[in-house]
């Protein structure tokens, strides 16, 4: 930032946070209970281990200057009193919030434990009343952007054949990228009416945009923007099935939920790549360098 002023807005700090000497002390404790399943893997890596770890890392940013901050994948109610207290506290950092599509949608009970560990993650999946607090703050505004944290993990990598449902054994993350938008327009805008089209198109494109960087060409329908837009049908009801998935993850923890609203067609640059359920576009990507 010292050599690059004008970049300061561009320039900044992304934490997960938890902190480990205290998953290392309650995975220790709830492995030595015998606990198994989703619950478990949440009260070894607990809500408060998020909150002092958002405190931490704010407080550090704020004493090294960092401009802009941005807390993760936020799980739980712990965490998101931090995130927002630290707000206060620290007036010169930017912070940016972020909460993902799994923690909203999923609570540790959504699979029964006799089911392989496909929802486990870091920060993990949190109870019902984190999941409703959570969706409390999105109402309220407080949530700058939803994301996947995609983290596509085969299923001969993700759990062990031989005892698929040791929590212990399952690998970390999962993918979801292609759910994000039907399962949050589902979940709010038609199942809890706390949000707008608008409100989910700020959240999952423009706010993610402009705060990366990309405000001038991406996030927004506008002259002189890269013509990337998804065609979205907001009455089609279907369910959530990963045999419908192009991804090689042969699983999905969101298996099963109902919902309302599908992408349809899919444009990159202006070009057709995605039509009625088939990819019809050849992969074009390209690296963008922000700013732009």
């Amino acid at each position: 930032m010292e050599k690059h002023p004008e970049l300061k807005e561009f320039i900044q700090i992304g934490f997960h946070c938890e902190t480990p000497e205290l998953l290392a002390k309650w995975t220790k404790l709830v492995q030595g209970r015998g606990d198994q399943g989703h619950k478990a893997w949440s009260d070894a890596r607990p809500t408060h281990s998020e909150g002092l770890a958002i405190w931490t890392a704010a407080y550090l940013s704020a004493k090294a200057k960092v401009p802009n901050v941005n807390i993760l994948h936020i799980t739980c109610a712990d965490a998101m009193e931090a995130a927002l207290n630290v707000e206060k506290i620290f007036p010169d950092v930017s912070f940016g919030r972020e909460v993902t599509a799994g923690h909203l949608l999923l609570d540790y009970h959504s699979l029964d434990d006799k089911e392989p560990c496909w929802m486990k993650v870091n920060p993990p999946i949190r109870s019902r009343e984190d999941v409703e607090t959570l969706w409390e703050h999105v109402a309220q505004g407080h949530v700058d952007w939803i994301v996947t944290d995609h983290a596509s993990a085969p299923t001969d990598f993700k759990v062990n054949a031989e005892d698929p449902t040791n929590i212990w054994d399952a690998k970390a993350g999962f993918g979801g990228v292609e759910y994000l938008l039907a399962g949050i327009y589902s979940e709010g805008v038609v199942n809890r009416g706390v949000l707008t089209p608008q409100d989910v198109a700020r959240m999952l494109c423009s706010n993610p945009a402009k705060r990366f960087g990309l405000g001038k060409s991406k996030g927004s329908i506008a002259v002189g923007y890269d013509a990337d837009v998804a065609l979205f049908d907001p009455n089609k009801k279907w369910t959530i099935d990963a045999n419908d998935s192009f991804s090689t993850q042969t699983y999905t923890p969101f298996q099963g939920i109902d919902v309302t609203g599908q992408v349809q067609s899919t444009f990159l640059r202006g070009k057709k790549v995605f039509d009625n359920g088939d990819v019809v576009g050849a992969p074009s990507g390209k690296n963008l360098v922000r700013p732009m």
